[in-house]
């Protein structure tokens, strides 16, 4: 069996990701070790008051390979944090920890090309204060890579927006040419060397219909121009499509990802066939980075109710 360790930046500490990570584990064997970066004090306090039993390894940072892991118990690289209780509001206070969680996460893969990272939720508003768009952004940031992608992976159909978590009166102007032929690229390689497949792309239009009454639309300008530049170079798309009608049934079946201009133009639609049955895939980092397709859901904090599905698919995605 192959020893690639799967890293696991528990991410906010007052969200549900903790919880969601002991039910998966109860209902699964995994083959990969999991080490999860978190604090052992808040793990436990946790795992007490969610009902949770399980056996820590305290695994050391700096020596991580000299002993091969199993998930006999939970590995955990403990990195501090002081709070007064196992759940409170979130607040910058957690800032320093969640960074520190990170560092230690990119530091390890820094030195280990086989490890993956998988990484729960975090508060955009207070722990990216407006300094990047989301985890996409300040991974790519810290690995110095420009030309990344967010993909929504779903066996079924994926989906994957050009401009994330921008306010819509921006979207248009963060919409080039460039992008959306990089980002093609980025998706169909991932496809072809991650999944041995070659795939079949819908690309949306911007505006209702993909019309506008105005000369020169984003259509006209950007899209179309970059479909034709991408049939050219022999990738398989198509479009754009008007956003409205792209997720019908009878043309679901054509394709294995739509491509679409914003977040929500895809993004709800995808939600809506298949709930949390999707995954959250890091593109054009040096490292496969996943997040489960939820954030903190801090209305469920402390109450053992919340789906790990989306973890559970994440994980088996890596363990192989």
């Amino acid at each position: 069996m192959n020893y690639n360790p799967i890293l696991i930046v528990a991410g906010e500490p007052n969200s549900v990701f903790l919880e969601i990570f002991f039910k998966s584990l109860n209902k699964n064997n995994f083959k990969n070790p999991l080490i999860l970066i978190v604090s052992k004090k808040l793990l436990l306090d946790q795992m007490k008051v969610l009902g949770f039993k399980f056996k820590i390894n305290l695994v050391n940072k700096n020596y991580l390979y000299l002993n091969k892991l199993n998930n006999k118990k939970i590995n955990v690289i403990d990195v501090n944090y002081s709070y007064k209780k196992p759940f409170e509001n979130i607040s910058s206070k957690s800032n320093n920890y969640i960074t520190d969680c990170f560092d230690v996460a990119l530091k390890i893969l820094g030195k280990n090309k086989y490890t993956s990272l998988i990484n729960g939720p975090i508060s955009k508003k207070t722990f990216l204060k407006g300094k990047f768009l989301g985890i996409t952004e300040y991974l790519a940031k810290k690995t110095k890579k420009k030309n990344v992608a967010m993909l929504i992976y779903n066996k079924k159909l994926s989906v994957s927006p050009i401009t994330t978590h921008l306010p819509l009166k921006d979207v248009n102007k963060n919409i080039t040419k460039t992008k959306i032929k990089n980002q093609i690229k980025l998706i169909a390689n991932f496809y072809k060397k991650r999944l041995k497949k070659k795939i079949s792309i819908a690309i949306t239009g911007l505006n209702p219909h993909c019309e506008s009454n105005y000369k020169s639309s984003e259509e006209d300008r950007i899209i179309k121009p970059a479909i034709n530049n991408l049939i050219k170079r022999k990738y398989k798309v198509s479009g754009p499509f008007a956003a409205d009608t792209i997720f019908m049934k009878e043309q679901l079946k054509k394709y294995d990802v739509i491509v679409g201009m914003y977040h929500d133009q895809v993004l709800t639609p995808s939600k809506t066939l298949f709930g949390f049955d999707a995954i959250n895939i890091t593109l054009g980092l040096p490292f496969i980075r996943i997040s489960p397709d939820h954030g903190p859901n801090t209305s469920m904090l402390g109450k053992n109710s919340s789906n790990p599905k989306s973890l559970i698919k994440a994980l088996k995605f890596l363990d192989k």
